[in-house]
């Protein structure tokens, strides 16, 4: 097996949505970019290098981690070297970046390649998705795409609530809540401005939602998707990622179907990985996410079959391998990326965590307590960890 750098770059979907190589990310995004640089080890296949900020900042993860024996086997490189990536997704600013700095163009993207990306990662794809499942029964969803004032217009009016979506944006990112109530000055400039800028935007009904979860794939790029794993995860009231339920898919589909039969989802899985091997063809290699959801419309729940589609690495697969990897069977818990607004926060709550929450292992894995991630320094910002307990 070839070896591959890995890198965690969060400010792909802005990047994209910029979508050119010239594209600054701001300075909280670069900051979380190191503070869980380290992150890739958990999720890259052994052997592996993982391109960190700083490789003091790998010190400090070996130091700070309480159980050595679980520090995975790789690689780790503050340099740009020159070798295949595998990035958390791509970008033009990436490409640009590596370029730069010497990597061979056999190891990258061809920029016909990364423009394939562009439009495969656009919100639009979910509409084409969405056809696929309008004959299926237990199901909701609908998504239309408009390239003007008036189409928009036109929809919200007929919608009693709707959520418009700029085509490509940063996570929890270029959404608007509205009404035709609600309507004003300011939504209608928003509106304008992505129209002008993006050419189209999404409109999309307001749906009671119940949980989030999503299903996670692989393209292999020639053509085939397979379904990898069930993802159920938390998001805040603008719908930012907060963290994971660390889960088997059984206990995950369990949990589902309390609400859909189990032979929705079976549907639904079959469905989506011919829809997205259609849509996809040879255009995408990697992991991608589906963002689904479970709504409660006229007293009954109803599956959201494609609410987002992640094209690129995402917090779900993370989650799901380490579950795999590194937790006992008979353990659950919390996959949690957090952030905190002032120097010395996580600092403080990383020694609370690790002195009310003992780490302990059962037959050699995670069973019970907490587990950091990355390590964590006084101007530490963001941190991923684990907290475990026994079912």
């Amino acid at each position: 097996m070839r070896n591959e750098i890995y890198l965690f770059n969060p400010e792909n979907d802005m990047a994209l949505a910029n979508f050119t190589p010239y594209y600054k990310a701001p300075s909280e995004i670069i900051r979380m970019a190191n503070d869980l640089s380290v992150l890739p080890a958990w999720y890259a296949p052994e052997g592996s290098t993982i391109k960190v900020d700083s490789l003091s900042r790998v010190s400090l993860w070996r130091e700070q981690c309480p159980a050595s024996d679980f520090l995975p086997d790789v690689i780790w490189s503050a340099e740009w070297e020159n070798m295949p990536y595998k990035p958390w997704g791509w970008s033009p600013s990436l490409l640009y970046t590596l370029r730069k700095a010497g990597v061979n163009d056999s190891f990258l993207l061809s920029d016909m390649q990364m423009g394939q990306i562009r439009v495969l990662s656009g919100r639009q794809c979910c509409v084409k998705i969405l056809e696929s499942f309008s004959r299926m029964d237990g199901l909701c969803g609908k998504a239309m795409t408009c390239n003007s004032m008036t189409q928009v217009k036109k929809y919200i009016t007929s919608l009693e609530r709707c959520v418009l979506k700029a085509p490509w944006s940063g996570s929890g990112r270029g959404i608007m809540y509205v009404s035709s109530k609600e309507w004003n000055d300011s939504a209608e400039g928003w509106v304008s401005r992505v129209l002008r800028v993006q050419g189209e935007i999404m409109v999309e009904p307001l749906y009671n939602k119940v949980c989030d979860f999503a299903m996670e794939f692989y393209a292999d790029g020639n053509g085939c998707v397979s379904f990898v794993g069930y993802s159920l995860f938390d998001t805040d009231a603008h719908g930012n990622y907060k963290g994971n339920f660390l889960l088997s898919d059984g206990q995950i589909k369990k949990i589902l179907s309390q609400y859909i039969p189990d032979e929705v989802f079976n549907n639904v899985c079959r469905t989506m990985e011919e829809s997205l091997a259609s849509l996809l063809n040879k255009g995408y290699c990697g992991f991608l996410g589906v963002d689904m959801m479970i709504c409660l419309e006229d007293g009954k729940y109803l599956l959201h079959p494609c609410v987002e589609i992640n094209l690129r690495m995402n917090m779900g697969v993370v989650s799901h391998t380490i579950f795999n990897r590194y937790v006992h069977c008979l353990s659950h818990g919390k996959y949690i990326v957090k952030y905190y607004s002032e120097d010395g926060e996580a600092w403080d709550a990383f020694c609370q965590m690790k002195a009310t929450y003992k780490l302990h292992l059962c037959d050699g894995k995670l069973a019970e307590g907490y587990m950091p991630l990355t390590p964590v320094k006084q101007d530490t910002h963001y941190h991923a960890f684990l907290l475990l307990d026994r079912i």
